[in-house]
């Protein structure tokens, strides 16, 4: 066996061993030994188990001989020293050195690599704004958020957008000549309510705003339609896989990481959104051009209305509305179906159209959204029509076929779109209660609807019957729902009754408004769906920014609180002993 002479490369104090003592911890490894040596050992103990080559110095290219008790094979030994063409000097096993310091020793005059990664070749790295981004820093920043707080991060990204679209929307060019500016709070309301899809107005949007001004707020309920959709997708795998969420929502600024999920879900978000908006906008704009509207208007009415059908905004850029055209079929129809494609959400979407034709193999998530989907809207329609069948404001000067009409697009619109082909101000106040609870319940998880969403009524539901029954589990097409799933479903319908009925009250203190008025106000602005009873123009300014904030956390927060209460989910090794008190 080779030993390492005294005062040598590694000389030791007398009472120790003359071998070169390898020590996987860096810190005791190669007290006193060389530099070079205590480098590549240092190196050595990250892993690296290349082979070793010649070394011109005459420093690197020796190992140094460890005293193992538990030595391999001298025949192992010498095939793995023929291998690497090195003179077999011992049975001892060496430290393998990583390849990388063996190449920088060949190259004299080029620094040995440090622990940090080096950047790829020129042609990989970010160039332009990603460049400056990573300059900067942003884009560190972003991937802790997204990694350590995707909550937050998704507030900062909505609320940014409601900026931009609020300093849009303050430009003299966004109004028409005739109009003097918009205020900052009717700015910033019609911004918030366009991002948050939600269709509340404080002034008409057919004349207050210039075709600049309506481009940019139909662009920003787009945006926010689709930014909602791929968010709420992604918030959902983190809770679910609790890993991977960074390269999922950055990947596609990444240049040299994989897309993964994130590449195919947001193609699949916006090919879903074009090709249902473009259907839409085709359907509508031989009706548009049927009421005597040039090809210009006419496109534009129905590229702005097929995006605000499917994004469930509620805007109308008519100037008389859709109230002449309550008994239009070709009108309405298209509006019934764009809203149930927006308001079911994307995850089922394609879930239907991956598994199209064989409905067993749908998820279960997909099973219970179309499932209680149908039948509330089932239910609102016939119960609305009951209640408004011989009203003369409402539905009683249409025909039956119009009446069944304007049922359907109260069934729909009243947990999403918010699109109205009679003014909600004249219904009766039981209509208004069961809209109340129809737009609360609202649409599809990680949808453009907002509400509690309709899983999450599903699941309440279910847990009610399974406890009157006597059940221990809550079953549903032949799945078992689990008790997380039931106590999240509670935490978050709880949230929501809790944000409403403050905002009731605040906003019955700053207003004379009657309780019934108020509450529908703040339901509907909650649950992002805009109908209105005609209040929110006349509210004061302080009302209407109790009703901005309120539009922003009922699309943001249930979200975000949702994911938030799922990835704080702790195990505890000690469990206090169980007790049931009394309920009821």
């Amino acid at each position: 066996m080779e030993r390492a002479p005294r005062g040598g490369a590694c000389s030791r104090t007398s009472g120790e061993r003359e071998y070169g003592q390898y020590n996987p911890s860096p810190r005791r490894r190669t007290d006193g030994c060389d530099p070079h040596l205590s480098q590549a050992l240092h190196l050595t103990s990250r892993g690296g188990h290349d082979r070793v080559g010649d070394d011109p110095t005459g420093r690197l290219g020796h190992n140094v001989a460890v005293s193992s008790p538990q030595r391999p094979s001298p025949g192992n030994a010498r095939r793995r020293a023929a291998r690497a063409r090195l003179p077999l000097r011992s049975n001892a096993w060496r430290a393998p050195l990583p390849l990388r310091v063996v190449r920088a020793a060949r190259r004299p005059g080029r620094a040995e690599p440090d622990d940090t990664p080096e950047a790829g070749p020129a042609r990989d790295r970010p160039v332009g704004p990603a460049a400056l981004l990573e300059r900067l820093g942003v884009r560190n920043r972003l991937e802790r958020a997204a990694r350590f707080s995707p909550a937050r991060l998704a507030v900062a990204v909505f609320a940014a957008i409601i900026a931009v679209i609020t300093v849009l929307l303050l430009l003299p060019i966004a109004t028409p000549e005739d109009h003097r500016g918009a205020s900052l709070v009717d700015a910033l309301f019609t911004a918030t309510s366009a991002v948050c899809v939600t269709g509340l107005t404080t002034v008409d949007t057919a004349t207050a705003w210039s075709p600049f001004g309506q481009a940019v707020i139909i662009a920003g309920a787009a945006v926010g339609g689709l930014g909602i959709m791929t968010l709420a997708s992604l918030l959902s795998f983190a809770v679910s896989r609790h890993v991977g969420l960074t390269q999922r929502m950055l990947a596609a600024s990444e240049n040299q990481s994989r897309l993964g999920d994130v590449a195919s879900l947001l193609r699949a978000v916006i090919f879903t959104a074009l090709g249902v908006e473009g259907v839409l906008a085709l359907v509508l704009l031989p009706r548009f051009l049927t009421l005597g509207l040039d090809l210009r208007h006419a496109a534009w009415y129905a590229a702005f209305m097929s995006a605000s059908i499917f994004n469930n905004a509620g805007f109308v850029i008519m100037p008389e509305g859709l109230t002449p055209h309550a008994a239009d079929w070709w009108m309405c129809l298209p509006i019934v179906l764009g809203t149930f494609a927006g308001a079911v959400g994307f995850p089922v979407i394609l879930d239907v159209v991956r598994r199209r034709g064989r409905p067993r193999l749908w998820t279960l998530h997909s099973k219970l959204t179309l499932t209680t989907y149908t039948l509330l809207t089932l239910v609102s329609s016939l119960s609305i029509a009951a209640f408004e069948w011989s009203n003369p404001q409402t539905y009683g000067p249409l025909g039956v076929g119009g009446k069944v009409l304007t049922a359907l697009v109260n069934g729909v619109n009243a947990r999403s779109s918010g699109l109205s082909t009679i003014p909600p101000e004249h219904m009766h106040e039981a209509t208004w209660f069961l809209q109340d609870a129809l737009m609360f319940v609202g649409g599809g998880s990680a949808s453009t609807a907002g509400g509690i969403k309709v899983t999450t009524f599903a699941v309440l539901i279910l847990a009610i019957m399974a406890e009157a029954r006597g059940d221990q589990d809550i079953e549903a097409f032949g799945r078992r729902i689990t008790l997380s799933t039931v106590r999240l479903s509670v935490a978050v319908a709880f949230i929501g009754a809790s944000i409403i009925g403050a905002a009731t009250l605040l906003l019955l203190q700053l207003t004379d408004l009657s309780l019934d008025r108020i509450l529908f106000e703040a339901t509907s602005a909650f649950a992002t769906v805009g109908l209105s009873t005609g209040i929110t123009p006349h509210l004061p300014e302080s009302g209407k920014y109790v009703i901005i904030i309120l539009m922003f956390v009922g699309r943001v927060g249930t979200m975000t609180a949702a994911s938030a209460l799922a990835m704080r989910e702790r195990r505890r090794v000690i469990r206090m002993p169980a007790e049931r008190p009394l309920i009821g």
